[in-house]
């Protein structure tokens, strides 16, 4: 027998992601629900070679159904994750609001999968932030055999993060540029992005860092170790699908490239590109659609004791979004409801 499963926001870039990854995965589902909000209802969802109509996720009952996977935003998953949780669904939820809940667990499946136990108390589950979960991914085994003491990042994030809007103004701001008669004024950004990067994602913080900087630092902490320092710098980039990261490591002991390099090519999840040559590394385009975390650059830092940065790439909707909650659910089923 398998499992009932609802995917909230399937009209969005990472609710279609979801049900795309659900059926390449062969997920053991029974059945299926694409959900999205009224004004939204009844527009048609691939899921594999099905077609599925939404339905109106403000009326849709929850009881009976296994897991929910939410990608929907912080201020409706408040409205409606409770709702779902109690009717005994699970919901791996995508957006920001429970992640740094101490009775939610945030899960990376190749990195904490223990902390999968921990979903009953409030039967909620938090995916990470896309930049942080591709990172950690590559930081785990770094750490169990170094123990990492310091992580500066700096992230080249694509405007499919901020959903589809920004993905449009791109695209727009770009086709103006070759036809000046038209003019796109930034809306979704505070400055234009097309053949530009802003050093600027989510609201300001009090200390000048801005909310995605501090995603990065306080998320790595709970999934990996608290005893890591991390600094970030987050940047949107004008590329349309797939997140880079530039990340120096600073570890308690010395960690030589090639045995790092050995490290992360037998970990799971990662795939090291890696020659010292023209192309030798992977790139955010080349990266999309692939369910990988791509390691390229690896060397060591000489300006630190034991420093250590690589380049690191991944398809935000899928490894940073779509394919973790996925993945989370697969580990949800295989150790703890055990139907499928």
């Amino acid at each position: 027998m398998g499992y009932r499963i609802a995917v909230a926001g399937a009209t969005g870039n990472v609710g279609r992601e979801m049900l795309s990854i659900l059926a390449e995965r062969g997920f053991p589902a029974d059945e299926v629900v694409a959900l999205a909000s009224r004004r939204s209802l009844g527009t048609e969802v691939s899921y594999g070679d099905a077609t599925l109509k939404t339905k109106d996720l403000a009326q849709f009952d929850f009881a009976g159904f296994d897991m929910a996977l939410f990608a929907i935003g912080s201020d409706a998953t408040k409205e409606y994750a409770p709702k779902a949780a109690k009717a005994g669904c699970v919901v791996i939820d995508n957006s920001s609001l429970y992640r740094m809940d101490p009775d939610v667990p945030l899960i990376v499946p190749e990195v904490n999968p223990d902390a999968i136990h921990g979903y009953a108390k409030k039967n909620i589950i938090a995916n990470p932030n896309c930049s942080t979960a591709q990172m950690v991914v590559a930081l785990k085994p770094l750490h169990e055999r170094a123990r990492i003491k310091r992580v500066v990042v700096s992230t080249y994030q694509s405007v499919s993060g901020s959903g589809k809007e920004g993905m449009d103004e791109l695209w727009n701001q770009t086709k103006a540029i070759y036809n000046p008669v038209d003019e796109v004024p930034p809306t979704k950004y505070p400055k234009q992005i097309a053949f530009n990067v802003i050093p600027h994602i989510d609201v300001f913080m009090e200390d000048g860092s801005t909310k995605e900087e501090w995603k990065m630092v306080a998320e790595t902490k709970k999934i990996v170790d608290k005893a890591i320092k991390v600094h970030a710098t987050c940047v949107r980039v004008p590329v349309f699908v797939g997140h880079g990261e530039a990340v120096n490591v600073e570890f308690e002991d010395f960690l030589d490239e090639d045995e790092a390099r050995d490290i992360l090519r037998e970990s799971p999840g990662l795939m090291v590109v890696d020659k010292r040559e023209d192309g030798g590394y992977v790139t955010p385009v080349e990266c999309v659609g692939d369910y990988a975390t791509f390691i390229s650059r690896i060397r060591q830092d000489p300006t630190i004791d034991n420093g250590l940065s690589f380049w690191c790439v991944s398809d935000n909707l899928r490894k940073g979004a779509a394919l973790n909650a996925v993945q989370i659910a697969e580990l949800l089923g295989r150790e703890v409801l055990k139907k499928g």
